[in-house]
């Protein structure tokens, strides 16, 4: 099991497996990807060629080199000689569990398949698999996954350890900031926590507290500039002044509990909906989703150079 993962196929090209492959071969590996979708191979050329400006901009793609790319509609081939499989499939777990035992029957035992479900625990997914379910594993990314760094690695039922540690040394050796969940969860940790953010925003537009946009605006230009430099627990170490998270907790104990005792509970009713959707639509004005994305990117690039020197 210790072969050095040099070949990547990655299976399901949408807007996450395009942004992987975009990752693997700006760090010099060869990637087969495939998808059965109409256009598929041109979307994802698309994708990866806008991609490379940016990952060039990082200096990432110095080593990579962008013809190192086959595409084919066929997984066979497309799995053939692969070191590791990122799987990228529809979140539905009767798809992903017929795709896992097809996956298990073509590949030698010690190729890795990580998917990158964002909700579906692997024990569900992998229990498609009757010959080596010990190699399956969630890599789960954070959108954009060429750019940020987040990977969110979670073990099954059946995956070995080794399994966790070759993909654990392989993710952080692309760059990568990987967590390891000591539990399966369904929506692991980091979509937790944007859910629970996300509930009490629609709880308090719902509730005509607040706009959509002026509640994006209090996370982006509020704490949501702190959490680009270090997590809730650390921030609030430091809010304690000398004394530390102690100090802290002496004194907000009490006005966080009446805090979450205030939280609210919204149902995404019809209503709810139709007043997040005009919401954000008006917040983004004449800017195309295009513009957004170009505009979320530069400003990632931005964040991650100022990360990278400290």
């Amino acid at each position: 099991m210790t072969r050095q993962i040099k070949r990547v196929a990655v299976v399901g090209t949408g807007v996450i497996g395009a942004s992987w492959t975009a990752l693997f071969l700006a760090k010099g590996l060869q990637v087969s990807a495939t998808d059965t979708a109409s256009g598929g191979e041109e979307s994802l050329n698309r994708y990866v060629d806008d991609a490379w400006t940016a990952l060039q901009a990082l200096g990432v793609a110095g080593i990579g080199y962008r013809p190192q790319l086959r595409f084919t509609k066929d997984l066979r081939e497309a799995v053939a000689d692969a070191d590791l499989v990122q799987e990228n499939g529809p979140e539905r777990i009767d798809f992903k569990k017929q795709l896992y035992g097809e996956l298990d029957s073509l590949l030698p035992p010690n190729v890795i398949i990580a998917s990158s479900s964002s909700g579906l625990t692997m024990s569900d997914i992998q229990s498609g698999c009757h010959r080596h379910p010990e190699r399956c594993v969630i890599g789960h990314p954070f959108n954009p996954p060429h750019l940020i760094p987040l990977v969110e690695i979670v073990g099954g039922s059946k995956t070995s350890e080794d399994t966790i540690a070759r993909v654990t040394a392989f993710y952080e050796a692309l760059g990568k900031q990987t967590i390891r969940l000591r539990k399966e969860v369904v929506g692991h940790v980091a979509n937790r926590l944007q859910a629970a953010l996300w509930r009490e925003m629609v709880h308090l537009v719902a509730q005509g507290v607040v706009s959509v946009a002026d509640a994006d605006k209090a996370v982006c230009w509020g704490p949501g500039l702190r959490w680009g430099v270090m997590g809730p627990a650390l921030l609030f170490h430091l809010a304690g002044g000398a004394g530390g998270i102690e100090h802290f907790f002496d004194h907000f104990t009490q006005p966080m509990n009446d805090w979450w005792s205030a939280l609210g509970e919204p149902q995404m009713t019809p209503e709810v909906r139709k007043l997040m959707v005009d919401g954000a639509l008006l917040e983004a004005g004449t800017r195309s989703l295009d513009a957004l994305a170009v505009q979320r990117d530069n400003a990632l690039l931005g964040l991650l150079r100022v990360r990278a020197g400290t």
